[in-house]
């Protein structure tokens, strides 16, 4: 094992934004193998085009690791040139599995950490692994996310929410069972503004991405306001008068919404307030 430098922070304090980064790449990209005994390895393998951060994830780990190439084919590519970071230390394994990298398949088991630790550096670290961030077809700066896991899909629209205001209620789609999350226009420009900020460790090619700053909403694109939750005690009024019309006026809402709403309650789609029989 590499000897620690006198000023250097512990491994894997999440407190520090290097480390936060780190844990969040590896939650989604990471592979924790455990072996006989006290045999095992951790190993990430990306494109060999993002090769520096798994060299940046070498020099910060103080423990012997490989980063090694192959190139063989794929279904998507004939060729394909992948680079791979391997770490077999127990001590560190050890470290990442109490700090929440589970053993094997992990995807619907990851949480975010419950020690302290830096939030956007390592929302970023599971964007880098398991996100995309630029502009769509149609020229509109979006970020967004694909994950399995329930917890960290409902931290990141937690964390959005808290900064731009933009609500997203995740589901899984049918395909795959995943969650796709995704953030366009402002939302995107503000939430890529604050987690990749200068001098950031992240991929190059998605910190260069994340420059949205340049897009302006045209004079004619519609600006729809932020969505309006409905409360316990609207609910009770909507099933109180049984009648969308008579609700939109007591509760400032339009008749559309509340007949739909209404139809949710009745439906079992959302669940009925608290006390209400």
């Amino acid at each position: 094992m590499a000897e620690h430098e006198p000023s250097a922070p512990q491994f894997m304090d999440l407190s520090v934004p290097e480390y936060a980064y780190m844990f969040g790449f590896l939650q989604a990209d990471g592979h924790l193998q455990q072996g006989l005994g006290q045999k095992g390895k951790l190993s990430v393998e990306i494109s060999v085009r993002d090769i520096e951060i798994l060299r940046e994830f070498q020099r910060l780990t103080p423990y012997n690791s490989t980063i090694s190439e192959r190139t063989r084919s794929t279904n998507f590519a004939e060729t394909h040139t992948s680079a791979t970071w391997t770490l077999c230390s127990l001590e560190a394994r050890t470290k990442l599995n109490e700090l929440g990298l589970p053993y094997g398949r992990k995807s619907k088991r990851l949480t975010p950490p419950r020690v302290e630790f830096s939030r956007r550096d390592y929302l970023r670290g599971v964007i880098d692994a398991d996100g995309a961030v630029g502009y769509t077809g149609q020229g509109l700066p979006f970020i967004s996310l694909t994950t399995a896991s329930t917890a960290v899909g409902v931290y990141l629209c937690r964390y959005a929410r808290l900064l731009t205001g933009a609500e997203r209620l995740i589901k899984r789609n049918a395909r795959d069972d995943i969650y796709n999350i995704v953030y366009t226009k402002e939302p995107a420009l503000e939430l890529a503004r604050d987690l990749y900020y200068p001098g950031c460790l992240a991929l190059d090619r998605k910190r260069a991405a994340a420059t949205l700053a340049s897009w302006v909403r045209p004079a004619d694109m519609r600006h729809a306001p932020p969505r309006r939750r409905w409360k316990e005690w609207e609910d009770r009024i909507l099933l109180q008068h049984c009648d969308a019309g008579a609700s939109a006026t007591e509760l400032g809402r339009t008749v559309q919404s509340c007949s739909l709403r209404l139809w949710r309650l009745r439906s079992g789609r959302v669940p009925l307030p608290s006390n209400h029989r």
